[in-house]
């Protein structure tokens, strides 16, 4: 276990920020492996899972909406698609964040399952809505599947920064 880093909001927001949008631009690069494409997972999603744990902020919203509108321009989305998704899934988690205060790693991982899940499943009701056609239930399930595998970066951000700031324990 880690000691606490101070609570500079450069360190733990505006940083993964900025290596989140240089994971995605890395996995948007179209690399073909034995005929398959690096996954699409969604880089962000730890990033805002751990946010909302770490402490409720003003500039982490702010920061998940230059994400999702920057996700929205590199694949070439609808403007405010992830950005309304993200949101969507930051402020379940500002709810139940007194549930996952002290929780283990498995059920913290769980939680991040839940509200990833969530956050898709609004992607893919809105892309629904917006083109009136489904999109592909397997490659959303493939992208869901790669955002969970990343879990482990968020805990890493939790654990480096948690104890911190000990007025929102």
């Amino acid at each position: 276990m880690s000691a606490a880093r101070s609570l500079d909001p450069w360190r733990w927001l505006g940083v993964p920020l900025v290596q989140v949008l240089i994971a995605t631009v890395l996995f948007g690069i179209p690399l073909r492996i034995w005929g398959l494409q690096l996954p699409e997972p969604l880089f962000a999603m730890p990033v805002v899972f751990a946010w909302a744990v770490i402490r409720p902020s003003v500039l982490a919203p702010f920061g998940i909406l230059i994400m999702g509108l920057f996700l929205d321009l590199f694949w070439g989305g609808a403007m405010g698609l992830w950005a309304l998704c993200l949101l969507i899934a930051y402020g379940i988690l500002l709810a139940g964040r007194h549930m996952m205060a002290g929780q283990s790693k498995v059920m913290l991982w769980v939680w991040y399952g839940m509200v990833a899940g969530i956050a898709q499943l609004s992607g893919y009701l809105f892309i629904m809505l917006d083109t009136k056609s489904m999109p592909s239930l397997t490659a959303v399930g493939w992208q869901y599947l790669a955002t969970v595998v990343l879990f482990p970066f968020a805990y890493r951000l939790i654990d480096m920064f948690d104890d911190a700031d000990v007025r929102f324990r």
